[in-house]
């Protein structure tokens, strides 16, 4: 890992009307447009989506890195997350995310202790640690058959 601070740069470009385009170094770039909610297209990704799947994603990284530091053997994990954006003291903002997270681990694995790192992955999650909305884990840990 590099030494901090980490610098993220991306560029948008837009038109009058139509999706916006959002780019950054050596990835593809990627259209959205506002969803369906705000009067958007739909069928594209929306800022609010895109908020809502960098936790889900950062969250998934994280376990991955805790997991390893913890010599934890794990098959898969599933995970979704659902955000609730609403309107408080007249500032629309996300104010709860739920992510539920269903991990697989080998069989004899100590399921508690997967469930413990499920909970440190959600506490050290830097996306999720930088939004200001109340953040809710439900976890689960299955054996492989």
């Amino acid at each position: 890992m590099q030494e901090f601070p980490h610098h993220y740069r991306v560029a948008a470009t837009a038109t009058a009307e139509g999706s916006v385009t959002l780019s950054g170094e050596d990835v593809p770039a990627l259209d959205t447009a506002p969803p369906k909610e705000f009067g958007g297209p739909g069928g594209n990704w929306s800022p609010e989506a895109l908020l809502v799947g960098a936790v889900t994603d950062c969250f998934i990284f994280t376990f991955r890195a805790i997991a390893r530091a913890s010599k934890l053997d794990w098959v898969a994990l599933q995970c979704s997350a659902e955000g609730t954006l609403d309107r408080v003291d007249r500032v629309t903002r996300f104010t709860d995310i739920t992510v539920t997270a269903q991990l697989t681990v080998p069989a004899g694995t100590d399921a508690e202790r997967a469930k413990q790192l499920l909970e440190k992955a959600e506490a050290n999650c830097l996306v999720s640690n930088s939004l200001n909305s109340n953040m809710h884990l439900h976890a689960s840990v299955d054996t492989a058959a």
